[in-house]
């Protein structure tokens, strides 16, 4: 997983679920990253933030706009340096654009009223250098906390809220960015204060402290995982015998444990891997509402179409059908109108 996902392997199980979702982690995922690819190329562009340093030849000065580089497909989030021909132009001498609803920011333009200019290298090939943050924005929200440090080399952590991360999340801790590629269970510190017997209506679970748990966290008792619906004071309100698992019954004391250590891919993203303190705050990457409708839906359709077979249609004569995905045409026209990059046609 060298890039990030637009949904989460718990997304897709969430829509599905379904027992099956228990043994099939390996087909979601791969129905997650397929279907994040194919959005990046249905809209010609990219939603996740990548930082680095990307080359460019400068305008053609017979075009009468030696001052205004389009990025095509390298949307801009933002600058942390400009150089042509090797030199540095100020921050104070170019223009980001649109500037009225930016980022991502299509071109830049340099300021006609300042004395900076492209050009200056021995060719216009690979003459603008701008290092900074490409893609369609960095919008964020917070998912908790670390609840233990974090060095440059580790590829495990805990965090404080499971709720908030997936496998295929993109996070950022400090300046750095990390991918999540598992999730595996931690003692909470917590037990069961009553009984619970083994009925789905049994749905009020007595804990000590119910701040320690978040509303769609998923929790393992013995052996029969629960997905929190709320939290009401020291009661989790769970959904039980969640993801496959089977109904049981629990002893007073009964160890508490969440998905709360993370397996990553550090320096994700052009980033680099750094030191971490506990009590960090980790912020994950939220794509445009549209791209991840449509990440979930390719990804139901592509699951439920594998195990069937890969059958399109149901029934016969007026009773035919499409079995998956009659509405993804809709969807994709959706977010292909909304975040779609109109591919920009340059004469040779």
């Amino acid at each position: 997983m060298t890039e990030p996902w637009y949904a989460t392997r718990e997304d897709v199980k969430s829509a599905l679920d379904s027992k099956e979702t228990a043994r099939n982690n390996a087909q979601v995922d791969r129905a997650v990253a397929s279907a994040s690819r194919g959005i990046d190329a249905l809209c010609h562009r990219r939603f996740y933030p990548w930082t680095g340093t990307r080359s460019f030849p400068w305008p053609d000065p017979q075009m009468g706009t030696a001052y205004r580089l389009w990025l095509d497909d390298n949307d801009l989030i933002s600058v942390t340096a400009l150089h042509s021909g090797g030199a540095a132009i100020g921050a104070d001498q170019y223009f980001l654009e649109p500037a009225n609803y930016g980022p991502p920011f299509t071109h830049l333009e340099l300021d006609l009223g300042g004395a900076a200019s492209f050009g200056g290298g021995p060719t216009a090939q690979r003459d603008i250098e701008i290092t900074g943050v490409f893609g369609y924005r960095a919008d964020e929200s917070p998912a908790g906390a670390l609840a233990d440090a974090l060095d440059p080399t580790a590829t495990t952590v805990t965090i404080t809220d499971s709720a908030a991360v997936g496998v295929g999340s993109l996070l950022r801790i400090d300046s750095e960015r990390l991918i999540v590629a598992a999730k595996t269970m931690t003692d909470t510190g917590q037990t069961l204060q009553a009984d619970v017997d083994a009925r789905a209506s049994t749905a009020a679970i007595p804990v000590a402290n119910g701040a320690g748990f978040a509303e769609g966290e998923t929790v393992l008792v013995d052996a029969e995982r629960m997905r929190i619906l709320d939290v009401a004071g020291n009661t989790l309100i769970v959904k039980r015998a969640w993801d496959g698992s089977a109904l049981a019954a629990h002893t007073t004391d009964a160890v508490i444990y969440a998905p709360r250590t993370l397996t990553l891919e550090r320096a994700a993203v052009g980033t680099t891997a750094a030191s971490h303190a506990s009590g960090a705050a980790v912020f994950r990457h939220d794509p445009p509402a549209l791209v991840r409708e449509l990440c979930i839906a390719e990804a139901l359709v592509a699951v439920l179409r594998e195990g069937a077979g890969y059958a399109t249609r149901t029934g016969s004569g007026d009773n035919a059908r499409e079995s998956y995905g009659g509405g993804l045409p809709e969807l994709r026209e959706q977010v292909y109108t909304a975040h779609g990059r109109k591919v920009r046609k340059r004469v040779i």
